[in-house]
């Protein structure tokens, strides 16, 4: 089985600013909990942000460069059964190869950074 090589994470103001300022980020709280950063493909994107983000504000999207992270990279079953990849280390800003506000295409879709 083919993985993308890019995926997402969702991130708060705060922690896309702990991202920004120290370089990288060790995880949300779920994250810390469950040892693991939790992302989510382009095509899983919409679904985590309405299960786990619904009604948050002040959302931003990071693009991953999953190559980048290599071993640290697992695709692991998840929601579903589907394969997600989650990573087990510090995500580093290096690592980041976009990152924006969360916005909306006007087809319900989540409008990737670039």
């Amino acid at each position: 089985m083919t993985f993308p090589t890019r995926a997402y994470k969702v991130l708060t103001g705060p922690q896309l600013a702990e991202l920004l300022g120290s370089g990288s980020f060790a995880g949300a709280p779920i994250d810390l909990i469950d040892g693991y950063i939790h992302l989510s493909t382009e095509g899983q994107l919409a679904e985590t942000l309405h299960k786990h983000f619904a009604g948050e504000a002040d959302l931003w999207i990071a693009e991953v460069d999953l190559i980048a992270l290599h071993d640290h990279v697992r695709w692991e079953p998840s929601r579903g059964g589907n394969m997600f990849p989650h990573i087990y280390t510090d995500l580093p800003l290096s690592a980041v190869l976009a990152h924006g506000r969360l916005e909306w295409s006007v087809d319900g879709t989540v409008a990737l950074p670039h």
